[in-house]
């Protein structure tokens, strides 16, 4: 693999014009972990008028039963490509054996804890190589919540990181039937017979998730649980984490609760962060869901502009600036 990075083996398999925007895509094999075959493909969008300055670097992770094109169409439609347009230097991220990242050799055993600790590290370290400013992370649904276990085990390199933002993303919903020892062995029984959910038949989304995800779900969720694995604590150590966090949750997310996704940025001891609810009572025009939140015709008027403010400004205790959608002031936001 010819490399295009002094870290670890990177190749760039495709350097094309979408357009008005320059697409990039690059094959990583960090080897930081105990399955050296995985390979993560990263996209990189940037305007093809302006390749010589890099704006500040975004990174995009998708969440379950998801690829990058939950970021950005084939039309080049999509956050990605309109932060890209207002400048920013977007990276977006492929999970192992998601898009064109393959199934690594123990692609059935993969867990979020392997994200977090390997995965995101290196991600993180070469996109600062290739654009030496400080990074902004931003997380829908197990994304976000994968970048919260990064941060409370201390797993990135903060100093590389300008700011974290989540959507839709918790780890305190109950599921009461998993608080019930027999049960959860009989579904741990029945679950270690599958190799992946199928997140077509099951309606999820195009990609497949691993049963190694599922299974250390349930353990979070079991009745002596915690949002960690075998070393660490991660939910203890976000009350550590000081970096400035926007989270955004959906008055109409059945599958991540508003009052969940709040939980979890409550955990965080950021002094600058916001949390956003996405709802007609705080001066939206409708009830965003779990996608629309992010992928629908109203996000391009609503919500995509009140990222690009975070960006651009985040929240500032001696300004006061606050978010608010861009046809109106109403929008109610929680600022710590």
């Amino acid at each position: 693999m010819q490399s295009s990075s002094e870290l670890f083996p990177v190749a760039l398999i495709s350097a094309e014009l979408r357009g008005d925007l320059s697409e990039d895509l690059y094959r990583l094999k960090p080897g930081n972990s105990p399955d050296s075959s995985v390979e993560l493909v990263v996209t990189r969008l940037g305007r093809s008028d302006n390749e010589q300055r890099r704006g500040v670097p975004v990174i995009l992770l998708h969440g379950s039963f998801s690829n990058r094109r939950f970021w950005y169409s084939p039309k080049c439609i999509g956050l990605g490509p309109y932060l890209a347009r207002a400048g920013f230097d977007v990276w977006i991220v492929e999970m192992r054996g998601h898009g064109l990242s393959p199934r690594n050799q123990n692609y059935t055993f993969n867990r979020v804890s392997d994200y977090a600790r390997y995965d995101l590290p290196a991600i993180t370290q070469f996109v600062y190589e290739q654009n030496p400013q400080p990074i902004h992370w931003l997380g829908h649904s197990l994304g976000g919540t994968t970048l919260a276990a990064a941060l409370g085990g201390q797993y990135l390199d903060v100093s590389k990181i300008a700011s974290v933002a989540l959507f839709g993303s918790q780890i305190s919903r109950n599921y009461w039937p998993l608080k019930i020892p027999p049960l959860v062995w009989g579904a741990k029984t029945l679950l270690k017979r599958f190799r992946v959910l199928s997140g077509s038949r099951l309606k999820r989304g195009p990609e497949d998730e691993p049963i190694g995800l599922v299974l250390e779900a349930l353990r979070w969720h079991g009745l002596f649980g915690r949002f960690g694995d075998g070393q660490d604590d991660w939910w203890a150590g976000l009350a550590k984490v000081q970096l400035p966090v926007f989270a955004v949750s959906a008055q109409g997310d059945k599958q991540d609760p508003a009052w969940a996704c709040q939980k979890l940025f409550d955990q965080f001891a950021s002094s600058r962060k916001e949390f956003l609810c996405l709802g007609k009572a705080q001066g939206f025009s409708s009830d965003y869901g779990h996608i629309e939140m992010l992928v629908s015709k109203p996000a391009q008027t609503e919500v995509w502009p009140l990222i690009k403010q975070w960006l651009d400004h985040g929240y500032s205790a001696e300004t006061g600036l606050k978010l608010a959608p861009e046809q109106g002031d109403s929008a109610s936001v929680v600022a710590g």
